[in-house]
């Protein structure tokens, strides 16, 4: 715009970063795993706010997407975790589900089919580990669990 001013609308740029955050919390909303690839949420307390929100809207719902503040949300819930994955609005919900998908079969994996609480707690290493190979920087790497195990090698 005129004298360096911002034009209102800026156009949405194409982007490999998909992924805003990934996090799994417990069935009481308290976060196990979290990990965030932009600044939308730059302080813990705003993550952790954003995520118990998420969690109030989600926990007692039987689909699998919310849209809210911007934003696409996928997620699952198995025995007494909530698995989500969550990009911008613009986002391809599909691309997102399948980042799901994956996390989820490859912790499952590594869990050794138990994908709940006690376990993830015992094996938070090989979480990260699982989560790096799929997101990395919020770039989509990979979406296929039986690459994902090959590299985290269980």
């Amino acid at each position: 715009g005129a004298n360096g001013a911002l034009p209102w609308c800026q156009l949405q740029e194409p982007s490999l970063y998909t992924v805003k955050a990934v996090f799994i919390l417990d069935n009481d909303g308290h976060r196990l795993l979290a990990k965030y690839y932009d600044d939308t949420f730059p302080s813990l307390k705003e993550q952790m706010a954003f995520e118990k929100n998420v969690f109030n809207k989600t926990s007692r719902t039987d689909s699998e997407i919310a849209f809210f503040g911007g934003m696409t949300i996928v997620y699952k819930n198995s025995i007494d975790l909530f698995l989500y994955v969550v990009g911008s609005s613009h986002e391809n919900e599909l691309m997102l589900m399948s980042v799901l998908t994956c996390l989820f079969e490859s912790l499952s994996h590594v869990l050794r089919k138990n994908v709940e609480k006690r376990w993830l707690l015992e094996n938070m290493d090989g979480a990260f580990l699982v989560l790096d190979e799929i997101v990395d920087g919020g770039v989509i790497l990979e979406s296929d669990p039986q690459q994902v195990i090959q590299k985290v090698n269980f």
